[in-house]
Order: C-alpha cells, then structure tokens, then sequence
C-alpha cells in the first residue's frame, strides 16, 4: 500500500471543491478505496480523511471497551456523530462543506497533509503553526542534549 505523502496547498474554487492531490488518489486506489471517510480530528483544528479502514481503526478500539462506558459512548460520539462519508466527482474533487469549514477554519486554500495510512485537511496558516510547534517539540530534547 502507499502511504499518503508530504502535503499539498489547493485552492477552493467558487463552487466549493477541491481538487484531491494526484497521489493521495493514487494511495487510495492502491487501497481499493473508492469511498472516503472523513472525521473531525479529536485534537486538532483539521479533517482526517481515508477510507473505510480508517472508521474500521475507531470501531477496533470501541469494540475493546465497554459499550455501557464513557470511552465507548466519546469514541462512537466523535466517529459516528464528527465523521461523514465524502465523494469524489468526475474530476477528482471534493466539496468543502461545512461539517469541513466549521471545524477547520478552511476558506480559499487547503493543505492535504500526508499521514501515512490517512490524510489531514487543513487551514494552511494553522497547518503552518502546527507544523512550527510539532518541530519546536521534536527538536528541543535535541538541543538540550547538544553540546554548545
């Protein structure tokens, strides 16, 4: 299987769809996915999109907890309840909608950010400021082990 690689600034157009990268299409297709699952990310301002294995991921862990308890009811709230299937026109594009722009803070421009097993959509100045906090975490153990 492919993984979904780098990422990829599109525009909007005017009647609210976006073109879908080139190989994330690809990656999808060598899944067999014709069908995509989208979900609001639990901690962060973006969409998480794959196909049905990446529903299938959440139902795994909600099967592991009790269906009675609090892990299971917040699991199937945000799977069930922040998800929703997307579909691809003619052309490889998507619609923007709502249940993406409310979330994401998404207007004109989109950055498809590789996950390897699933993809991100993002507000590309969030992704940008995400990307600078998620370096500066990463690198700062490293500086601090560094002699100077």
């Amino acid at each position: 299987m492919e993984p979904f690689l780098s990422n990829f600034v599109h525009n909007v157009d005017s009647k609210g769809r976006v073109s879908v990268p080139a190989s994330f299409r690809q990656a999808l297709a060598s899944r067999g996915n014709r069908d995509l699952y989208a979900m609001q990310s639990i901690t962060r301002p973006a969409i998480e999109v794959g196909g049905p294995d990446l529903l299938e991921r959440y139902e795994a862990q909600m099967v592991a907890a009790d269906p009675f308890g609090e892990t299971y009811q917040d699991l199937a709230l945000l799977a069930y309840g922040d998800g929703a299937f997307l579909k691809f026109d003619s052309e490889g594009r998507i619609s923007v909608t709502d249940f993406i722009r409310q979330h994401t803070g998404i207007t004109d421009k989109i950055v498809f950010v590789g996950m390897k097993h699933f993809f991100q959509l993002w507000e590309p100045a969030r992704f940008e400021a995400q990307r600078a906090a998620a370096r500066a975490r990463l690198s700062a153990p490293v500086r601090k082990s560094s002699p100077e």
